[in-house]
């Protein structure tokens, strides 16, 4: 490994245009945001340094032996975060980025592309929800924030063109443009005139123009080392050992860059990250990422050692999981569409690993279609539907999961004849232990903490609503509705002051919550419990009605009546939560 003679910004930017610098599949994604886009060129324009580069050259004899990805240009946080598979037919040889691809991705971000970005008050779904930004610089005054000199900013077109009598907004990428001091004067003098900006304005956008002209073209900026080993092995240690220094490199980054290298059928990075995409996007939406479909992959080829570490991404395992890679994504989306079933999603699922024994379990049983809706296995969807709301309540999952994932599996093993799930195994299995699934008094007593929009509420609501089926549009509804718990409102119903403190305090939790159908949701609105009852519910089912929402029988249901309604309605969910769980 040698120290190479520097090189400018303009010339590594062309070069990553050009796709000479490329990405090596061992390189996880890119995962700046703007703020640190935007820190990078305000280091830049104070000369601050921004460490060495580690390049590798690769020859055209190791150039399939490894994937290469292009570097991003235009970023957008939905539609285009993963890097495209670079084209390497006719390549002798091309410059593999080691170290320093957040950094080379943000210039070129900055410099030739965009960042889109959602909007904090957008839904996550919504395609308007993240418009398209460049990098612009202000050329009128430094920034007033005190950790900037400068004041970067990413705009859209239309809040670029907002300039006013201390903003003058240049986009970055325009001095790419400009191949000499010359284009920079002409521009300054075309758009920031005297007349019609201060003499001190005048003067920091000639500096500033200047020095930004200076950074891109002229300063050696690049520093960085260039190794040239053909060895596969040295290289990989290289960069083991420095991206330890920074956002650690996980294991799921290493088993990816060797699958990728390993698998001769297959573009592992292209279809587990297209796997990750398709998952996420079932049901109500969930969150599981690379990690998750690997460490799934090392469970359901029955892997002995499950950990991840380096001995276990050997190539006699990459090429098993390569062989085995249509039953495992097939027993992993039938395990996402059964708990998709269930009504959960994204929101209320508090680890992913909870996924994997399920998806183990089906491919145990031959991956049979339609397991979550065909009346053949109901009872094994109770049975695991048990098990997953326990599971959940109990945060099995949420330390050291190895530690339950390889017992559960030996469980599954042993007892899948007849298509049997071990619930009861399972339970037996970690009595008395940290993961036990069972029950205590306390336990239940705490679950009547949960509140409304919590996760966890809904997980609840599954245990005391086992009649309903959470795919149709059901909605966590205030019995009392919540907009009437107000000081005013309340006294406007005579309510003491002890009283209104302990209903507005009280209001969100479960004692007050029940499981209705959207539409009667919507339709029930902000109406009095009482008065809705009386007008929804025919008489003679009202009594039926109670009892399936565990509405205590003989309390009339007032505001003034809250406190004993809760009080009651409490034991009722107590003793339902104890049927349901013990």
């Amino acid at each position: 490994m040698s120290f190479q003679t520097p090189l400018t910004i303009n010339e590594v930017i062309s070069k990553i245009h050009s796709k000479k610098y490329l990405l090596p599949s061992i390189q996880r994604e890119f995962v700046w945001d703007t703020n640190q886009i935007m820190m990078l060129f305000d280091s830049l324009m104070r000369d601050y340094p921004i460490n060495a580069f580690l390049f590798w050259e690769v020859g055209k004899e190791n150039l399939n032996e490894f994937m290469f990805y292009e570097f991003l240009r235009d970023y957008h946080q939905v539609k285009n975060f993963h890097n495209e598979k670079a084209d390497l037919k006719g390549n002798e040889s091309i410059i593999a980025v080691l170290d320093g691809q957040q950094r080379l991705t943000s210039l070129y971000i900055g410099l030739k592309g965009s960042y889109a970005y959602k909007l904090s008050y957008r839904r996550w779904d919504n395609p308007n929800a993240y418009p398209v930004r460049k990098l612009y610089l202000n050329l009128l005054q430094p920034s007033e924030d005190s950790e900037w000199e400068y004041e970067f900013d990413f705009l859209t077109e239309t809040e670029a063109r907002g300039n006013d009598s201390t903003h003058f907004w240049f986009m970055v990428g325009d001095i790419l443009d400009m191949k000499s001091l010359s284009d920079v004067m002409k521009y300054w003098s075309k758009h920031i005139v005297y007349g019609n900006h201060s003499s001190k304005q005048c003067d920091f956008a000639n500096e500033t123009l200047s020095k930004l002209y200076e950074v891109i073209h002229v300063s050696p900026t690049i520093c960085y080392y260039l190794e040239d080993s053909a060895k596969l092995d040295k290289v990989l240690n290289i960069f083991i050992r420095v991206n330890s220094g920074g956002t650690t490199l996980s294991y799921s980054d290493l088993l990816l860059s060797f699958a990728t290298a390993q698998w001769d059928k297959l573009d592992a990075r292209k279809v587990i990250y297209d796997f990750v995409d398709e998952i996420n996007e079932m049901g109500g939406g969930f969150h599981i990422t690379k990690d998750f479909v690997l460490k799934s992959c090392l469970v359901l080829c029955d892997f002995e050692d499950i950990s991840f570490k380096v001995d276990n991404f050997n190539r006699t395992n990459m090429l098993k999981i390569q062989e085995e890679w249509e039953n495992i994504t097939k027993a992993i989306r039938g395990a996402v569409a059964l708990v998709a079933g269930f009504g959960f999603n994204r929101e209320n699922i508090t680890s992913n690993n909870l996924f994997i024994p399920i998806a183990y379990y089906l491919k145990r049983i031959g991956l049979p279609d339609n397991f979550d809706s065909s009346s053949a296995f109901l009872a094994q969807r109770i049975e695991i539907k048990k098990w997953f709301t326990r599971s959940l309540l109990k945060k099995v999952f949420s330390f050291m999961p190895d530690g339950a994932l390889k017992p559960i599996r030996e469980l599954i093993r042993s007892h899948s004849t007849d298509n049997h799930f071990p619930l009861q195994e399972i339970t037996e299995r970690f009595k008395g232990t940290n993961r036990s699934l069972l029950f205590t008094d306390d336990d239940i007593s705490n679950l009547l903490w949960a509140k409304y929009g919590q996760g966890i509420t809904v997980v609840i609501m599954s245990v005391l609503y086992p009649w309903a089926d959470l795919k149709n549009h059901f909605h966590i509804d205030h019995m009392y509705p919540k907009s009437k718990f107000t000081r005013k409102q309340l006294k406007k119903h005579g309510l003491t002051d002890d009283q209104v403190e302990f209903a507005i305090k009280n209001h969100n939790y479960l004692g007050n919550l029940q499981l209705l159908e959207a539409i009667p949701n919507i339709e029930k609105s902000n109406c009095d419990f009482d008065l809705w009852l009386q007008d929804t519910i025919p008489l003679e089912s009202l009594a039926d009605y109670k009892a399936k929402h565990l509405i205590p029988p003989n309390i009339e249901l007032t505001y003034g009546n809250f406190y004993e309604f809760l009080s009651a309605r409490e034991v009722l969910i107590t003793e339902k939560l104890k049927k349901e769980l013990t």
